[in-house]
C-alpha cells in the first residue's frame, strides 16, 4: 500500500513539477528534470536523513518512471491540463498529503520519534516543491506571503498520523487520517483563502 501511495504522489508531483516547467517555456528536456526533481526531492531527502541509503527512489525503477512520465504528459497535453487549475490544486493537495503520511510513516518505523517523525513527514510532503521553486529561482511557496498555509497543512495532517501510528490503529486507518486531514485542510486553505499573518511594513 505505502509503494502504491509513494508513486502516485510522486506522479502526482511530476505533473505539477512539468506543469511548472511548461509555463516557464522550457523545452522537453527541462520539463523532465524539473518534474522528476519535483516528484522524488522530498522523498530523497527524507531517506537520507534517516539513513535509508540508497534511497528506493534511486534503486527500484518505478520510483524515476513515475515522476518523468507525469512531467512528460504534462508536456504534451499542456493546453489541457493547464486549464484545469481547480482539478490542479485538488491533485496537488492530494499530492501534498499522500507525501505527508508516507513520510511520517517511514521515518517513525525507522525508529524516530514522534516530533522528529513529524519533521520528516512535512520535509517529505514540501520538499519536492520547494526543490522546484529554488531550480526556477522563485520563492518556495511555503516562504511566500500569502502563500496559503502550505506547510501548515503538511504539519497538521503529519501530526495526526504520528498519532495514530502511536495508537496502533491499522494501517488503513492511519493513512486515511492522515491523506484526508492533510487533502482536506489544504483545499480548506484555498477555498477560504486563509494565509499566515504577515507583518505590517510601514513606508
Amino acid at each position: 500500500m505505502m509503494m502504491a501511495l509513494d508513486l502516485l504522489a510522486i506522479f502526482v508531483f511530476g505533473v505539477a513539477g512539468g506543469l511548472t516547467a511548461v509555463r516557464m517555456g522550457m523545452d522537453i528536456m527541462g520539463v523532465a528534470v524539473l518534474g522528476t526533481v519535483s516528484g522524488i526531492g522530498g522523498g530523497m531527502m527524507r531517506d537520507v536523513l534517516i539513513g535509508a541509503v540508497p534511497s528506493p527512489l534511486l534503486s527500484d525503477w518505478r520510483y524515476l518512471c513515475a515522476p518523468l512520465v507525469g512531467g512528460l504528459l504534462t508536456f504534451w497535453f499542456h493546453p489541457a491540463i493547464g486549464r484545469l487549475q481547480g482539478a490542479i490544486n485538488v491533485v496537488d493537495a492530494f499530492g501534498l498529503g499522500l507525501f505527508t503520511v508516507a513520510g511520517a510513516v517511514k521515518a517513525t518505523e525507522h525508529g524516530l520519534g514522534p516530533v522528529p517523525a513529524i519533521v520528516l513527514g512535512v520535509m517529505t510532503g514540501v520538499g519536492g516543491g520547494v526543490l522546484r521553486d529554488v531550480l526556477t529561482r522563485q520563492v518556495p511557496e511555503l516562504l511566500r506571503a500569502g502563500s496559503q498555509l502550505y506547510a501548515t497543512t503538511a504539519l497538521v495532517g503529519a501530526a495526526l498520523t504520528v498519532a495514530a501510528m502511536r495508537l496502533d490503529a491499522p494501517t488503513v486507518a492511519v493513512v486515511l487520517i492522515g491523506v484526508v486531514a492533510t487533502t482536506g485542510f489544504r483545499l480548506l486553505t484555498i477555498w477560504r483563502g486563509w494565509t499566515a499573518p504577515s507583518p505590517v511594513v510601514s513606508r
